[in-house]
């Protein structure tokens, strides 16, 4: 029976060793996305998503739960996740045996995007994963979480970004399989401040898009 080892309980030192991950300096979006301006009404959408989240924010520390109920849901529909060919899922476990070790790493990813419109049976494209914590957590405290949940998916496509978020902050992070799997991490952006939340948009449009390419 192989170890089971929580993916929770990982540090990144823990998971570039166990996954052989190497990680690379950190990108720019713009190596990997086309940003495209936001319209009037998005921009005022997004204004309430960053009014209510700061008006909680203010009271005091905002539970994980409503994180993704204040900021991750509007902004996704937003952004466009809520429409075909994109199925959303919550809580899926996640198994990954690990290479030339008797153990197996397992845990939930928060929110899961992929893409269900995939030719000749072939397994549904994971577009996005996202890991949230509260907002009294740093976000780099969700990063082995979410690195070797979205490293699951390299099993059967060649990259897949992730989101590491407590509401207010916000770290991408783009993982791709060549000889050696890597990782990068994108800048870090800011709800709470304009510039940041509409690239923060931008970046999340961006990925939706990428569906279109997949088909």
């Amino acid at each position: 029976m192989p170890l089971i080892v929580e993916a929770s309980s990982l540090s990144l030192k823990d998971v570039h060793r166990h996954l052989k991950l190497e990680k690379l300096l950190n990108g720019s979006f713009t190596d990997f996305l086309s940003l495209e301006p936001i319209s009037e009404f998005e921009q005022q959408d997004l204004l309430r998503i960053r009014s209510d989240f700061d008006r909680y924010l203010s009271e005091g520390k905002i539970s994980e739960g409503l994180v993704k109920f204040f900021t991750i849901a509007p902004l996704m529909r937003l952004a466009g996740f809520y429409d075909v060919p994109i199925r959303l899922t919550m809580e899926d476990s996640v198994a990954i045996a690990v290479e030339d070790e008797d153990k197996r790493i397992t845990g939930r990813m928060d929110i899961l995007a992929v893409n269900t419109f995939q030719s000749n049976a072939a397994p549904p494209f994971w577009i996005l994963v996202i890991e949230t914590k509260n907002s009294a957590i740093d976000i780099s405290e969700g990063l082995p979480q979410l690195i070797t949940y979205a490293f699951k998916s390299l099993e059967q496509q060649s990259s897949v970004w992730g989101l590491a978020t407590n509401g207010l902050r916000y770290q991408f992070v783009y993982l791709t399989r060549a000889q050696q799997p890597t990782y990068q991490l994108m800048p870090s952006l800011n709800l709470n401040e304009s510039p940041d939340a509409i690239e923060l948009l931008q970046v999340l449009k961006s990925i939706c898009q990428l569906v279109s390419f997949q088909k």
